[in-house]
Protein backbone atom coordinates (compact mmCIF):
# COMPACT_ATOMS: atom_id res chain seq x y z
CA UNK A 1 0.00 0.00 0.00
CA UNK A 2 1.36 3.43 -0.89
CA UNK A 3 1.43 6.16 1.67
CA UNK A 4 -0.70 9.23 0.97
CA UNK A 5 1.14 12.56 0.76
CA UNK A 6 0.85 14.70 3.85
CA UNK A 7 -1.64 17.55 3.64
CA UNK A 8 -0.22 20.83 4.93
CA UNK A 9 -1.90 23.01 7.51
CA UNK A 10 -2.92 25.13 4.53
CA UNK A 11 -5.01 22.31 3.10
CA UNK A 12 -2.72 21.56 0.17
CA UNK A 13 -0.42 18.74 -0.81
CA UNK A 14 2.89 20.47 -1.41
CA UNK A 15 5.13 19.41 -4.30
CA UNK A 16 8.02 19.17 -1.84
CA UNK A 17 7.97 18.62 1.93
CA UNK A 18 8.97 21.73 3.86
CA UNK A 19 12.41 21.73 5.42
CA UNK A 20 11.90 20.80 9.02
CA UNK A 21 14.82 22.64 10.55
CA UNK A 22 16.58 25.87 9.91
CA UNK A 23 16.30 29.60 10.25
CA UNK A 24 14.53 32.03 7.94
CA UNK A 25 17.92 33.39 6.84
CA UNK A 26 19.02 29.86 5.85
CA UNK A 27 15.79 29.22 3.93
CA UNK A 28 16.20 32.58 2.21
CA UNK A 29 19.71 31.66 1.10
CA UNK A 30 18.47 28.38 -0.40
CA UNK A 31 15.40 29.75 -2.16
CA UNK A 32 17.47 32.57 -3.70
CA UNK A 33 20.30 30.26 -4.83
CA UNK A 34 19.95 29.88 -8.61
CA UNK A 35 22.34 26.91 -8.49
CA UNK A 36 20.39 24.94 -5.88
CA UNK A 37 18.19 22.07 -7.04
CA UNK A 38 14.58 23.13 -7.47
CA UNK A 39 13.45 20.50 -4.97
CA UNK A 40 15.58 22.12 -2.25
CA UNK A 41 14.35 25.58 -3.20
CA UNK A 42 10.76 24.33 -2.95
CA UNK A 43 11.45 22.83 0.48
CA UNK A 44 12.75 26.22 1.59
CA UNK A 45 9.70 27.91 0.07
CA UNK A 46 7.26 25.78 2.06
CA UNK A 47 9.34 26.13 5.23
CA UNK A 48 9.12 29.91 4.83
CA UNK A 49 5.38 29.68 4.28
CA UNK A 50 5.02 27.60 7.44
CA UNK A 51 7.20 30.06 9.42
CA UNK A 52 5.00 33.01 8.45
CA UNK A 53 5.45 36.65 9.34
CA UNK A 54 7.18 39.62 7.71
CA UNK A 55 10.70 38.13 7.71
CA UNK A 56 9.48 34.99 5.93
CA UNK A 57 7.53 37.09 3.42
CA UNK A 58 10.57 39.28 2.77
CA UNK A 59 12.61 36.12 2.14
CA UNK A 60 9.98 34.79 -0.26
CA UNK A 61 9.81 38.12 -2.07
CA UNK A 62 13.60 38.19 -2.44
CA UNK A 63 13.28 35.07 -4.60
CA UNK A 64 10.98 36.90 -7.04
CA UNK A 65 14.29 37.86 -8.69
CA UNK A 66 14.75 34.21 -9.71
CA UNK A 67 14.95 33.17 -13.34
CA UNK A 68 12.44 30.38 -12.66
CA UNK A 69 8.84 31.26 -13.50
CA UNK A 70 7.77 28.04 -11.79
CA UNK A 71 9.37 29.08 -8.50
CA UNK A 72 7.95 32.62 -8.71
CA UNK A 73 4.49 31.19 -9.42
CA UNK A 74 4.77 29.01 -6.31
CA UNK A 75 5.95 31.99 -4.26
CA UNK A 76 2.86 33.97 -5.25
CA UNK A 77 0.69 30.94 -4.53
CA UNK A 78 2.03 30.46 -1.00
CA UNK A 79 1.74 34.18 -0.30
CA UNK A 80 -1.95 33.79 -1.08
CA UNK A 81 -2.15 30.78 1.22
CA UNK A 82 -0.54 32.76 4.03
CA UNK A 83 -3.26 35.44 3.77
CA UNK A 84 -0.98 38.09 5.25
CA UNK A 85 -1.54 41.66 4.05
CA UNK A 86 2.21 42.26 4.35
CA UNK A 87 2.56 40.39 1.02
CA UNK A 88 0.19 42.68 -0.90
CA UNK A 89 2.82 45.21 -2.14
CA UNK A 90 5.06 42.39 -3.36
CA UNK A 91 2.19 40.78 -5.27
CA UNK A 92 1.04 44.07 -6.75
CA UNK A 93 4.59 44.62 -7.98
CA UNK A 94 4.56 41.21 -9.75
CA UNK A 95 1.14 41.87 -11.31
CA UNK A 96 2.25 45.31 -12.50
CA UNK A 97 5.42 43.96 -14.16
CA UNK A 98 4.52 43.48 -17.82
CA UNK A 99 7.88 41.75 -18.37
CA UNK A 100 6.98 39.07 -15.81
CA UNK A 101 5.87 35.63 -16.97
CA UNK A 102 2.09 35.41 -17.39
CA UNK A 103 1.91 32.44 -15.04
CA UNK A 104 3.48 34.52 -12.27
CA UNK A 105 1.28 37.56 -12.92
CA UNK A 106 -1.81 35.33 -12.98
CA UNK A 107 -0.91 33.76 -9.63
CA UNK A 108 -0.08 37.15 -8.10
CA UNK A 109 -3.59 38.34 -9.01
CA UNK A 110 -5.23 35.27 -7.51
CA UNK A 111 -3.09 35.54 -4.38
CA UNK A 112 -4.25 39.13 -3.93
CA UNK A 113 -7.81 37.85 -4.03
CA UNK A 114 -7.05 35.10 -1.51
CA UNK A 115 -5.51 37.56 0.95
CA UNK A 116 -8.69 39.61 0.93
CA UNK A 117 -7.04 42.98 1.56
CA UNK A 118 -9.11 45.76 -0.02
CA UNK A 119 -5.99 47.82 -0.77
CA UNK A 120 -5.44 45.51 -3.75
CA UNK A 121 -8.80 46.33 -5.36
CA UNK A 122 -7.63 49.33 -7.39
CA UNK A 123 -4.83 47.29 -8.93
CA UNK A 124 -7.12 44.35 -9.66
CA UNK A 125 -9.72 46.62 -11.24
CA UNK A 126 -6.99 48.26 -13.35
CA UNK A 127 -5.98 44.88 -14.80
CA UNK A 128 -9.51 43.48 -15.15
CA UNK A 129 -9.56 44.84 -18.71
CA UNK A 130 -6.01 43.78 -19.55
CA UNK A 131 -5.66 42.72 -23.21
CA UNK A 132 -4.11 39.45 -22.04
CA UNK A 133 -7.04 37.15 -21.14
CA UNK A 134 -5.02 35.21 -18.55
CA UNK A 135 -4.50 38.45 -16.63
CA UNK A 136 -7.95 39.97 -17.10
CA UNK A 137 -9.74 36.74 -16.16
CA UNK A 138 -7.46 36.17 -13.16
CA UNK A 139 -8.20 39.68 -11.92
CA UNK A 140 -11.91 39.17 -12.38
CA UNK A 141 -11.75 35.99 -10.30
CA UNK A 142 -9.49 37.69 -7.75
CA UNK A 143 -11.93 40.59 -7.27
CA UNK A 144 -14.78 38.19 -6.55
CA UNK A 145 -12.56 36.09 -4.27
CA UNK A 146 -11.34 39.16 -2.41
CA UNK A 147 -14.91 40.29 -1.80
CA UNK A 148 -15.85 36.80 -0.61
CA UNK A 149 -12.83 36.48 1.71
CA UNK A 150 -13.46 39.97 3.07
CA UNK A 151 -17.15 39.20 3.69
CA UNK A 152 -16.24 35.99 5.55
CA UNK A 153 -13.75 37.93 7.66
CA UNK A 154 -16.38 40.54 8.51
CA UNK A 155 -18.96 37.88 9.41
CA UNK A 156 -16.40 36.09 11.56
CA UNK A 157 -15.44 39.22 13.46
CA UNK A 158 -19.08 40.23 14.11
Amino acid sequence: MTEKPEVSEFGSVDPAPPSDSGKISEFRAVICDENARMFLRMRALFALRNSGGPDALDALAAAFSSKSALLKHEIAYVMGQMQDSYAVPYLIERLNDHNEDLMVRHEAAEALGAIGDRTALDTLFAFRDDPEPVISESCEVAIDLLEWVDSKRLNYED
